[in-house]
């Protein structure tokens, strides 16, 4: 992973209308159009805000992955939108051979919207039935689709429903303080369930750009070793560390220096929830001006006097000052007193 070269770009949503001489209002209104297309292929990771260029939200050939990452209003317009075509379809079926329908009015389109309503949903009211060949066929038709769009509905609810979310809290800010005599970068996070997560493993990695010999400015993601990256048992809080020694990705950076290089950090979090049996993730995105110096996180879990441990989530967050000089602008993040 480490040294992994990436050539994408981070495009601005900014909304610009660039004119050329001559083309007037025509430019401005293809460029508006261009920029609404952008727009519609926007993603957000984290606080990131990432426009794709070549890619559609919407990809046909996988409808699957549609359904299952669509917003639950829009999952449910489709839904309902799909059903009523099919409802449409087989009324407009039924009212193509008047008398097809026992007790309806003849080409009548609402009377055979209603029974197929009713036939998709293999209810029999009795009012209205099929009375000849063509209405039998129609309906069979009609009550095999409706027992296949209900299958694939529910099996679509189900895993939105099902998906395991991992719910854990990220502290809002990392810091970068003195650990054992070195400069470390730290990470809080805590486990938001009442039950405990099983068989962390957290991972850590910086976007740093770099320009190469022939002066070619890239964008590496590098690994940041963590002193520890896994734990049997995740109940409460953990901190990750990454000291910053000579081998560190980070080494020689300081609070400007990450700001104006666009230092990212991407935290990856993997466990076991042993309440549903089922494997979590979660990714995390810090910018530079989330990384803080020369201070620490407060206690979060405390022993009260019966002996118990508390922890106060509400404090994952919560910073306080190291007490060191090692805050603001430094020559090179080295061993600190």
């Amino acid at each position: 992973m480490a040294g992994l070269r990436t050539h994408d770009r981070l495009i601005p949503r900014v909304a610009t209308t660039a004119r050329r001489p001559g083309l007037g209002a025509m430019q401005t209104h293809i460029m508006s159009r261009h920029q609404r297309a952008l727009n519609r292929r926007a993603m957000r990771i984290g606080p990131l805000d990432v426009t794709k260029i070549g890619v559609s939200r919407i990809n046909w050939r996988d409808p699957y992955h549609m359904a299952l990452t669509a917003g639950w209003p829009s999952f449910a317009l489709v839904v309902l939108a799909l059903y009523a075509a099919i409802n449409v379809l087989f009324a407009t079926l039924f009212a193509a051979v008047p008398g097809s329908i026992g007790n309806s009015r003849p080409g009548s389109i609402l009377d055979g919207f209603f029974f197929s309503m009713e036939t998709l949903a293999t209810v029999g009211y009795g009012q209205m039935y099929p009375a000849t060949t063509y209405g039998h066929i129609v309906s069979g038709a009609g009550i095999m689709s409706g027992m296949a769009f209900t299958a694939i509905t529910t099996g679509l609810i189900f895993v939105r429903f099902s998906r395991p979310r991992s719910n854990v809290l990220y502290a809002d800010h990392v810091v970068i303080t003195p650990y054992n005599g070195l400069p470390t970068l730290m990470v809080r996070i805590g486990n938001g369930r009442m039950s405990p997560l099983t068989n962390l493993n957290v991972g850590v990695c910086a976007l740093i750009g770099e320009n190469s010999s022939e002066g070619q400015q890239m964008r590496c993601v590098n690994d940041l070793a963590l002193v520890r990256s896994n734990v049997p048992m995740f109940a409460l809080t953990m901190t990750m560390m990454h000291r910053i020694d000579e081998t560190s990705p980070l080494y020689g950076h300081t609070a400007n220096s990450l700001t104006d290089g666009h230092v990212r950090l991407f935290v990856s979090v993997g466990a076991q929830d042993s309440a549903i049996n089922a494997a979590v993730h979660d990714i995390k995105t810090y910018l530079a001006h989330h990384v803080h110096f020369g201070m620490k996180y407060a206690d979060a879990v405390t022993v009260d006097p019966n002996g118990r441990t508390m922890a106060d989530l509400t404090r994952i967050s919560v910073l306080e000052p190291d007490g060191t000089k090692m805050s603001g602008e430094m020559p090179e993040l080295r061993a600190v007193q």
